[in-house]
């Protein structure tokens, strides 16, 4: 019986549009053929425009309500305000532009839309015209370049001044590892061709080097606040990048060479956890996991705030999963900690 009812159904349906694509075809057969453009045409071709620039601009007012609450908390390393000043700057430019020139051009596409007896009324050209739009954009640019020259230019000043804490960032499919200079701050020498899984040095590590004995290697990265930082980036497979997103941080992991980044946390992980849009983050986000585990659903285990260390080149099939946390604290939780990891020297296996 089902099985009738909805075979009716669809020869109805079937009918229904059948007549329909009549009905449309007995409507034309009056109706001007022209393929040429009517004053009627060009009339709803400009109120389409009014309409696609209301779309727009209302898209983008609802992005910015809608989503805004997913944007980066405030920076945690000293270059980061710089960089967050410099991207804020460069996207009000871009939405004032935006929005003037898409208006103006939406506005004139309709008042000078075709009509009939209206002859095009232009110039052949205009010296002062083109100077200001090509010198008002020269000067904006020029401006915006050079200021994210200095501001790159500072970010990338990798050097040795203010004692800053040495630490490797080894990326391989799909994890990372971090390796710190140990009491002497100095990293020992380590090159791929001299991993040694049965030996536990899973790092390349000069056995040889002195400087390697007292290296700590770990899983989970933690730094000192208010201390520099200069971080050396090896790959073991493929290209890798290594992506810290609450320290306006990024840099290249390639196989065969080592790049580098340096930077100051200025915020522990506490303090970071405190800060209102994290805290209303953290509600938003553990209202969904229990929902989710409410529906049970899996990964719905209440979250916290962690700064995290991310992949951010495509490096197979599991690079959704590659990262590692970061624990940024105070100078005595940092070194009680270093206290209680093993160096290299005690992690070989004899």
């Amino acid at each position: 019986m089902t099985t009738l009812l909805t075979l009716a159904v669809l020869i109805l349906v079937a009918i229904a549009i059948w007549q329909m694509t009549k009905i449309f075809e007995l409507s034309q057969i009056n109706a001007e053929n022209s393929q040429v453009a009517n004053d009627s045409d060009n009339k709803t071709n400009g109120y389409l425009l009014f309409a696609f620039l209301i779309f727009i601009y209302g898209i983008t007012i609802f992005s910015f309500y809608k989503y805004s609450k997913f944007l980066l908390p405030e920076a945690a390393s000293e270059h980061g305000a710089e960089y967050d000043q410099l991207m804020v700057v460069s996207f009000v430019i871009i939405f004032i532009v935006q929005t003037i020139t898409q208006a103006l051009l939406h506005y004139f596409g309709f008042k000078y839309r075709g009509e009939k007896g209206k002859k095009a009324l232009f110039y052949a050209d205009n010296h002062m015209l083109e100077l200001i739009w090509t010198i008002i954009p020269v000067i904006v640019l020029a401006g915006l370049i050079l200021w994210g020259l200095y501001t790159w230019t500072n970010i990338m000043d990798v050097n040795d001044d203010d004692d800053p804490l040495i630490v490797e960032l080894y990326a391989q499919q799909f994890s990372w590892t971090a390796r710190y200079g140990g009491s002497d701050n100095v990293l020992g020498e380590a090159n791929v061709r001299m991993i040694d899984i049965d030996h536990a040095n899973v790092l390349g590590l000069d056995e040889s080097d002195p400087n390697a004995t007292d290296d700590v290697i770990v899983k989970e990265l933690h730094l000192p606040v208010g201390r520099k930082v200069n971080f050396k980036f090896r790959s073991q497979d493929v290209l890798h990048s290594a992506y810290m997103p609450h320290f306006r941080a990024q840099m290249n992991c390639v196989p065969g060479m080592t790049t580098e980044f340096s930077f100051v946390p200025t915020i522990t992980t506490t303090e970071m956890r405190l800060k209102p849009e994290v805290v209303d983050k953290v509600k938003r986000t553990n209202i969904i996991r229990a929902e989710k585990a409410a529906n049970g659903e899996p990964n719905s285990d209440p979250w916290e705030f962690d700064f995290i260390l991310l992949c951010n080149k495509i490096c197979g099939k599991s690079h959704y999963n590659m990262q590692m946390k970061i624990v940024v604290e105070t100078e005595e939780e940092y070194n009680k900690w270093m206290a209680s990891q093993k160096t290299f020297s005690q992690t070989l296996i004899k």
